[in-house]
């Protein structure tokens, strides 16, 4: 996921509307987001993590909290992505829950959360849950793990290190794309275990035939006395052909 535009309203510390236009940076290299304290390159992150996920880097957050103390009571508090995949581009857009002018009369009215994702050649999304699921499956991860794998800059790469290890694995999993041959190996594992039992059961039967049977102690010197007479019989017939 390549992100190439960022539009933050009233979010956090930018009061106005800001637009980071990241597809001037290239499609090439590693960039810094550099900055004093407090000037609002955490945000950047919080951002790009709300809008995928509707979350912030630290995980669930107040919508309340994301609204800007500085922005003016009109200006609305959104955040919209630009981002490319696969060589295709996707617009996400999301607003959280919070308080704005009422739209008649004076005092405060509730803003509820809103979310849209454009995808191409596909509908419009606009439910909550079906935009966060189609984003994880777009992108693989959920919100949780995105912050693990992406956002270094939060120390949660360092988490995703020391975490337990089905859950690191299912991480991968997903981000390396590697459940069709985790597919396959159950499979070949389960042909294998169906194969071991046949096996079992041929030779415990094998086992049950040879314990029916009972060979009488002198039934080999018998079957040699047998043999070697027929042996000579053919013989026999075959020198008085060759005879006649």
């Amino acid at each position: 996921m390549r992100p190439l535009k960022l539009t933050m309203s009233a979010y956090g510390p930018y009061a106005g509307e800001t637009t980071l236009n990241l597809d001037e940076l290239g499609q090439e290299g590693l960039y810094l987001i550099c900055g004093d304290t407090g000037a609002g390159k955490t945000t950047i992150f919080d951002a790009l993590c709300f809008a995928l996920f509707g979350e912030s880097s630290e995980g669930p957050t107040d919508g309340r909290d994301m609204r800007s103390d500085f922005a003016a009571p009109q200006t609305p508090t959104f955040v919209e992505l630009t981002f490319a995949y696969h060589g295709q581009r996707y617009r996400i857009r999301r607003n959280p829950a919070y308080l704005r002018p009422k739209l008649r009369g004076e005092g405060m009215a509730p803003q509820r959360p809103g979310q849209e994702l454009e995808r191409p050649g596909l509908p419009l999304l606009t439910r909550g849950a079906e935009v966060n699921a189609a984003v994880t499956e777009l992108l693989g991860v959920t919100g949780q793990q995105f912050r693990q794998i992406c956002l270094i800059a939060q120390g949660a790469f360092r988490e995703l290190l020391l975490t337990d290890s089905n859950q690191r694995g299912e991480v991968f999993r997903r981000l390396f794309a590697t459940e069709p041959f985790r597919r396959v190996e159950r499979d070949l594992a389960g042909q294998l275990s169906a194969l071991e039992g046949d096996f079992r059961e041929a030779r415990r039967r094998l086992e049950s035939i040879q314990a029916l049977v009972k060979v009488p102690e002198d039934a080999s010197g018998e079957a040699g006395a047998q043999a070697g007479g027929a042996a000579r019989w053919a013989r026999r017939c075959r020198a008085r052909s060759s005879s006649s």
